[in-house]
């Protein structure tokens, strides 16, 4: 049997059994966070609904991917970061019970306690080498390739800090947890010299992975044509839905009240929703699925999230402006504040979306301008031959059609 032959009898043995273990821990685990934050109370929008949405996402598109290419290692690493995300939240829960709530028959609390803080920063570490792969496993370069080894490296460094910290801090010392099970001794115990280099080295190493990732991206956008750079605009959408979620997050999180608010757990849970735009988006582009027409859609994405963002802002910044410099009363300041984003909704989506078209629907821009340079001739011009010329030219330009015939009273075309 040839090499070929004989690896893909293997994938087709054992692919599907490691799909079905995947599926089957994805839901043991989001069964096991459930129950254990039904019992500690911790049933919330916040605390369940959001890890669940996310992991949702992850496991459906990681686990389809995996499926149909079990070759490109995407699929698998979004799959790893929904049971990351799961078992972070169900250690968590597990870990408030025992430690937090009192519950002290509940067996193998220091495991669970260390687990949770190794898997914590998993899907920060997976999802971005998931993204820098994107969209068929493959690096173009060898430079690529070692820049994968750094990262690699790094965080392999990191995890094991993180794991010896967290062992010391439960090997002979009473265990602490905050509010979401996370081991207290973590921020406020003293570490040995080359763990808080490790943790100073993974701190600045994280946003630089991310700039790695989007220059990775943009360069290949710039260079690639046809299919892939279809599939380059599904993941720059969908990054742009998560980043903007990301975004809303931190506003809406450190606005005044937010711990307590029940608005803010409904604007974060929408937010939950909108994460899911990242992994969709990539199963939408890896696997090919109505690829073309998606002009229109970044457009209209980018232009939103851009939007959002900036009334999200202001709006933002005028209650806290508003309650915290000029002391009016909160429901004044949100009354007003308010009132000037929907005033600013207009001008500022008109604006922003002109600009974004420019760059990412070009064909509308150049149709709108070519439209708009007509208008301005026909209001000159008086001869009917240059004008059904104009208008010929200017439908050609907008619309791109294989023949344009222009009909006129007389017969004329």
């Amino acid at each position: 049997m040839s090499g070929q032959a004989a690896r893909g009898q293997w994938r087709r043995l054992v692919v599907p059994g490691l799909v079905l273990t995947l599926a089957v821990l994805l839901l043991a685990l989001t069964a096991a966070l459930s129950v254990t934050a039904a019992a500690a109370h911790q049933v919330s929008i916040s605390n369940l609904g959001i890890p669940v949405e996310a992991a949702l996402a992850f496991a459906v598109v990681g686990l389809l991917v995996a499926r149909r290419q079990p070759a490109n290692p995407v699929g698998w690493l979004l799959a790893l970061t929904a049971v990351c995300i799961l078992v972070t939240g169900a250690a968590g829960e597990y870990a408030l019970l025992r430690y937090h709530l009192g519950h002290e028959g509940l067996p193998f609390g220091r495991a669970v306690v260390v687990t949770e803080a190794v898997s914590g920063p998993l899907p920060e570490i997976l999802l971005p080498v998931a993204v820098l792969l994107f969209p068929d496993g493959r690096l173009p370069s060898r430079r690529w390739r070692w820049a994968l080894r750094i990262i690699a490296v790094v965080s392999a460094l990191y995890l094991v800090s993180t794991f010896s910290r967290a062992l010391g801090a439960v090997l002979g010392h009473p265990v602490q947890v905050d509010g979401g099970g996370t081991l207290v001794a973590l921020d406020h115990a003293p570490a040995a010299a080359w763990q808080s280099a490790t943790q100073v080295l993974a701190a600045y190493s994280y946003p630089l992975v991310w700039l790695l990732v989007i220059v990775r991206q943009v360069v290949a956008w710039r260079r690639s044509g046809g299919e892939r750079r279809q599939q380059l605009k599904w993941l720059m959408s969908g990054a742009c839905v998560a980043g903007f979620a990301l975004v809303g997050f931190s506003i809406v999180d450190a606005l005044p009240g937010a711990a307590s608010s029940a608005a803010v757990q409904s604007v974060d849970n929408l937010f939950g929703l909108l994460l899911a735009a990242l992994p969709v988006s990539i199963g939408v582009a890896i696997l090919r699925y109505r690829l073309y027409d998606i002009d229109r859609l970044v457009s209209r994405t980018v232009a939103y999230t851009l939007v959002t963002g900036l009334l999200v802002g202001v709006y933002a910044g005028l209650v806290l402006l508003a309650t915290q410099v000029l002391r009016f009363s909160s429901p004044v300041a949100v009354a007003a504040a308010t009132l000037v984003a929907v005033a600013l909704l207009r001008p500022v989506r008109r604006r922003v979306q002109r600009v974004v078209d420019r760059r990412f629907n070009r064909a509308r821009y150049d149709a709108d301008a070519a439209m708009a340079a007509f208008a301005d001739r026909l209001r000159e011009a008086v001869d009917l031959d240059s004008i059904r010329g104009e208008l010929a030219s200017a439908v050609y330009l907008a619309l791109e059609p294989d023949r344009v015939l222009v009909w006129m009273p007389g017969g004329d075309q």
